[in-house]
This record gives C-alpha cells, sequence and structure tokens, in this order.
C-alpha cells in the first residue's frame, strides 16, 4: 500500500511540485491550501490530487483536516510543511498584524500540523517530517524580521523534534531554498531580477520548483532513514552555512 503524504500549501507553486513528484514517487497525495479555491480546482483537475481546504494557522482545523485526510486517503506517514505567506515591510513600519500573521502561518502553523500528525507516527513507528524554510531564515532579509524569524525558528523546531522522533522511527529535517522560478518571483520586474538578483546566485539562474521537490522525495524515502535533524540549502550558492 502507498504510503500518504500531506502537503501543505501544496495546490501552487513549490508547494504543487513536491506534491506532484511525489505522486510520480508512488506516494499517495493529499495537497491543502488556504484561499485560492479556481487554483486548487485547477490543481486537481489537471494532477489527480485530491485538495482539502483549512488555515494552518488554525490548530482545530489542521486537526479536522488530518482527520479527513486519513479517513478518505489514509494514515499520513510524510507531513511537508510547505505553507507560507509574507507580510514584507520595513520594522519600523511593521504592523503588529503583519508580524503575527506570518509567524501564525510559516512557525505556529508548522507546530499545528506536526502536532496534530505526530501521535499516528508515533503510535506507527514511522514518519516524516519535512519542512520548507527559507535562505532567509538562515542569513536574514531586510523587510522580512517577520518572515526571517518564522523561518528560522522552523529550523530551531526541526532540530529539536528530529531528538525526540528518533527512536520512533520519524525522522525530521528542513529544506531551505533560496530564489525559486515560482510564478510570484518571475513576476518580479526583470529589471531588478536580472541586475540585482541574479548576480548574487554563483550558478546564475533562479532554482525550479521541481529542484527543491527532488530533495523532498530523496529525505522522504527510505533511503535518507539515518538524515534527521538536517537542512538542506538549494540556493545555488548564494549563501553558505
Amino acid at each position: 500500500m502507498a504510503r500518504v503524504a500531506l502537503v501543505t500549501g501544496g495546490t501552487r507553486g513549490i508547494g504543487a511540485a513536491i506534491a506532484t513528484g511525489l505522486k510520480e514517487a508512488g506516494y499517495a497525495v493529499a495537497a491543502n491550501y488556504a484561499g485560492n479555491d479556481d487554483k486548487a480546482r485547477a490543481f486537481t483537475d489537471e494532477t489527480g490530487i485530491k485538495a482539502f481546504k483549512w488555515s494552518v494557522a488554525d490548530y482545530e482545523a489542521c486537526k479536522a483536516g488530518i482527520v479527513q485526510v486519513e479517513d478518505e486517503i489514509g494514515p499520513v506517514d510524510v507531513l511537508i510543511n510547505n505553507a507560507g505567506i509574507t507580510r514584507d515591510a520595513m520594522f519600523h513600519k511593521m504592523t503588529p498584524e503583519q508580524w503575527h500573521e506570518v509567524i501564525g502561518t510559516n512557525l505556529t502553523g508548522v507546530f499545528n500540523m506536526t502536532h496534530c500528525a505526530w501521535p499516528g507516527m508515533r503510535s506507527r513507528k514511522f514518519g516524516r517530517v519535512i519542512t520548507i524554510s527559507s535562505i532567509n531564515g538562515q542569513k536574514g532579509q531586510a523587510g522580512q524580521a517577520n518572515y526571517s524569524a518564522a523561518k528560522a525558528g522552523d529550523l530551531g523546531f526541526t532540530k529539536a523534534l528530529a531528538q525526540e522522533g528518533a527512536r520512533a522511527g520519524i525522522t525530521v529535517n528542513a529544506i531551505c531554498p533560496g530564489y525559486i522560478g515560482t510564478e510570484m518571483v518571475r513576476a518580479i520586474d526583470e529589471k531588478v531580477l536580472n541586475d540585482r538578483i541574479l548576480p548574487q546566485i554563483p550558478v546564475g539562474r533562479l532554482g525550479e520548483p521541481e529542484e527543491v521537490a527532488r530533495c523532498v522525495k530523496f529525505l522522504a524515502s527510505d533511503d535518507a532513514g539515518f538524515i534527521t535533524g538536517a537542512t538542506i540549502t538549494a540556493n545555488g550558492g548564494q549563501f553558505f552555512v
């Protein structure tokens, strides 16, 4: 029987590539999304991957969502914490609402989803938790104090939880993408992209969502059973840890 993978923020961008890649690798995949019903329907029509709507910032919604996924598809073996938002502003202009919205989705959302999936993984003595952090959680970024703090928090969460999950057969790892050629990034002004962003990337190009998905597929596989508490950087050489 195929293992079940649940991808949050899984109907667009990096999440869609991860969900599609896992399906191609033989997983039974569920994709969570928060808001864009049209995109979710189009994704399901194109891929055959069922989409489930809830906000990862809402603990009770996460709990109910996982129950629904497990009732319809099966016990969640692999959890990909990919859902994330930005509310960028220089710190002196950042509002408490901008701070709490980003922390609520990008950090508390990781807690919510993992906490709800964790008991089942422990009881079955197998699990994979993979969180998509960011290069900006490693190096920081002006105008993203909220985002950088949340993504750095994801890395601390990963390292701590890996120590708890190891004896229960659960690995917990993170991936830190750099600039990836999603719809959002490709919408950046071409001059800004060519003059300011690409020169920072030694390989001279944006990453592709499928390249992040391949990292996920490896960490989810049996081949990665001895890897836990790790962070894979996928940034084209832009930043080294």
